[in-house]
């Protein structure tokens, strides 16, 4: 653990792609870090606010009627101008004429890259992850995960209602350019004949096979989920269609997944990660990401979260193809 001096005046902001539960968070954070004491101060815009000095201060009141609400009431915004060394120093300095010597910053793996940069240059940070995609190392669930997954599982039994009436299949293009645990979640949940993913290359032969086995056992209809990084959506419907004569029709979702009221799962887990990031300021504790292993709170090094990727659960795919014979 990295000592720094006691945290009085603590700043929080949210960044990157905005995440069900992230509300949720800033609530823990600012009510937990009121009852110590502190005063807060929020950022809005994230990186880019920081650089611009959009500080706004923070009561009891300010974060009332939010543990429910999707998205985030400090907003989010992308910066590349906070990439460079120069952004990173004009960041420490308005932190500095705020007075703020404590830092949470909320949000997914670019997120704490940029949380990373502002400890090297010696402030206190404590990260708590929220990201739809869950492919943060350290943790075994991200804020807004749940939500999403929940979000797709809704939307694949509304349309396996229209799947079975039309005898049709239908592919579902989820989000996850890189990672497939959105994909992963909502397609054993859902039951899903195919999974694809990005880390596992496409193989359409399998598909099809599926779908054949499936039709002759007088299987009615048929759902493909698609991760966004593994393959066009409206791509495998056409194939399909081209190699097995099989009408289909193509659902992308989109920011649907994104939006929408967090989870009790997301809120909780939201709760938790952000009352312990002030706890851990408190503490003299720098450099860390609030993780959650195994149902109990960590505390991980940043450097050692951005290290690599976040393994696969594999066992899941192969769980959910079984399942769908």
């Amino acid at each position: 653990m990295s000592a720094v001096h006691q945290v009085n005046r603590l700043g929080i902001l949210t960044s990157g792609g905005d995440a069900p539960g992230m509300n949720a968070a800033i609530r823990a954070v600012v009510r937990k870090a009121i009852y110590h004491g502190l005063q807060v101060y929020g950022i809005r815009r994230g990186f880019s606010g920081l650089l611009n000095k959009e500080f706004v201060g923070f009561h009891l009141g300010s974060v009332a009627d939010i543990v429910q609400r999707g998205g985030t009431i400090l907003h989010t915004a992308r910066c590349e101008e906070f990439k460079t060394e120069e952004g990173q120093r004009l960041a420490i300095r308005n932190l500095q004429d705020e007075g703020i010597d404590g830092l949470v910053v909320i949000g997914g793996e670019g997120s704490m890259h940029g949380a990373l940069a502002l400890a090297k240059y010696g402030m206190a940070v404590v990260g708590v992850p929220a990201t739809i995609d869950n492919d943060l190392k350290g943790t075994d669930f991200t804020i807004g995960f749940d939500t999403a997954v929940n979000n797709v599982v809704d939307a694949i039994n509304k349309i396996r209602d229209t799947a079975t009436s039309h005898e049709r299949v239908f592919i579902i293009e989820v989000m996850g350019h890189y990672t497939g645990h959105i994909a992963l979640f909502s397609g054993l949940s859902g039951g899903a004949e195919s999974i694809l993913i990005p880390e596992i290359p496409l193989n359409m032969d399998e598909v099809v096979f599926k779908l054949q086995r499936g039709l002759d056992r007088g299987k009615l209809h048929s759902i493909i989920v698609v991760a966004e990084g593994a393959a066009s959506g409206m791509a495998v419907g056409e194939e399909i269609s081209r190699r097995t004569g099989l009408e289909t029709r193509i659902t992308i979702l989109g920011h649907i997944q994104r939006g929408g009221t967090p989870t009790a799962m997301d809120r909780v887990l939201a709760s938790r990660t952000g009352a312990k990031a002030v706890d851990l300021l408190q503490e003299g504790v720098s450099k860390k990401m609030v993780g959650i292993m195994a149902t109990e709170l960590v505390a991980v090094d940043l450097e050692a979260i951005l290290d690599g990727k976040k393994e696969l659960p594999y066992d899941i795919n192969e769980l959910a193809s079984i399942l769908a014979i």
